[in-house]
């Protein structure tokens, strides 16, 4: 028989909290496991053998009572299959394999470890949204890992519940959540964990965003500002209009969208995002734009737009390009009296709105914006649907 008891050492400096460790004991042999579990000396119960929950760190305590759980689980679990295999084993091989396991079936590693194959596979927006969750589930976890297997109904509850008292918008709670939900789902595909459905109680939706679109008007006002002494504002001005000529092209799409990428009145690109191909018929005003900027962009350039400049770190060159060109259609807003800002973004939106107002099918909109199905264009225009029920609530008050 193998027993594991849970120890407490106090601190040898008055006033500082001591450390949790685990005494494995097999065959009269004694192994000592720490941890970084750190509590008070009067937080411990020692003839129990647990932490007392009180005071104002109780919410860190019970973190930590819940962690060393955890532990005990999994110890107990390497001691039974090493049992199953009626096989002689030792204290230390114990200790071995569960801290073999820990660093496996560990969350925060586990997520490392995805990230960086993203990566490898170039799809670095993906690896960055991961990146993104990670940071949000350690900042929750006061960095503290946890084994996958450790993600529970009850811990993504109140991972939902911190995020709110944070104020993080639904939709934002969602993205993490999904994003952890496929993490865990891959766990489960490589049988480190057991399919417990820890997220079914947590929201994954994806709720209604606030109007986005700007109509055809305010496009109009922007095309014809002259901004010909205000060089920056004019280069975001021109690129939220290539976007909106280009059916909504997304920015990281025009930033590599490369010379060689138009031929014969056709330019063909790769959407990064899906992969899916696209091709766009090269009309006058896009050759217009593309040409005021011609100057700007080398001859040795591989690139169509002066987005990335050089060769080399072209991924940190794009998001800097797109910070600051959001940052400029904010300034753009604010002269031209907008109520909510423009982005980027806002251009893809505007262009499927603007198509669903000429009553284009949806099925167009959505193969046009490069969309894997109609569903995701539907959440485009669930705020143009909002503006045609606003109009005819004004033309009932009318008649009051």
């Amino acid at each position: 028989m193998t027993s594991i008891k849970i120890k407490f050492r106090p601190s040898t400096v008055e006033g500082k909290e001591g450390s949790i460790y685990y005494q494995v004991i097999h065959r009269r042999v004694v192994r000592q496991l720490n941890t970084d579990y750190k509590v008070f000396e009067e937080e411990w119960d020692e003839k129990e053998g647990t932490i007392i929950v009180t005071g104002p760190r109780s919410s860190l305590l019970s973190s930590i009572k819940e962690r060393i759980t955890w532990d005990i689980a999994r110890l107990k679990k390497v001691v039974a299959e090493m049992e199953s295999k009626q096989s002689r084993y030792t204290t230390d091989e114990v200790i071995a394999q569960y801290l073999r396991q820990s660093e496996e079936t560990s969350l925060f590693a586990f997520m490392h470890h995805l990230i960086a194959e993203l990566k490898r596979q170039n799809k670095v927006r993906t690896s960055e949204t991961y990146t993104s969750a990670l940071h949000s589930i350690m900042a929750f976890l006061a960095n503290n890992d946890l084994p996958i297997d450790g993600i529970s109904s009850d811990l993504m509850l109140r991972y939902e519940s911190w995020l709110k008292s944070r104020d993080v918008h639904m939709n934002t709670i969602s993205f993490y959540m999904r994003i952890l939900r496929a993490v865990y789902n891959r766990a489960v595909e490589k049988g480190l964990v057991e399919q417990r459905h820890p997220f079914r109680h947590v929201y994954t939706g994806i709720g209604k965003t606030l109007k986005r679109a700007v109509p055809l008007s305010i496009l109009k006002k922007l095309k014809s500002l002259d901004l010909t002494s205000k060089p920056s504002l004019e280069f975001a001005r021109d690129m939220f209009l290539f976007s909106f000529y280009t059916r909504g092209m997304s920015f990281v799409d025009m930033a590599f969208l490369r010379k060689k990428d138009l031929q014969y009145g056709i330019l063909t690109y790769r959407r990064r995002k899906t992969g899916q191909l696209l091709t766009i018929k090269w009309e006058k005003c896009m050759e217009e734009l593309v040409a005021k900027y011609r100057q700007e962009t080398s001859e040795d350039t591989i690139y169509l737009l002066p987005i990335i400049k050089k060769t080399g770190d072209e991924r940190r060159q794009y998001t800097n390009a797109l910070h600051l060109v959001n940052y400029r259609l904010r300034q753009l807003s604010d002269l031209i009296h907008l109520q909510r800002p423009l982005t980027m973004y806002v251009a893809r939106h505007s262009w499927a709105s603007a198509a669903k107002s000429q009553n284009i099918p949806i099925s167009v909109i959505s193969e046009g914006m490069g969309h894997d199905n109609e569903a995701t264009t539907q959440i485009y225009l669930a705020s143009l649907e909002s503006t045609v029920v606003d109009k005819a609530n004004k033309k009932i008050l009318g008649l009051l």
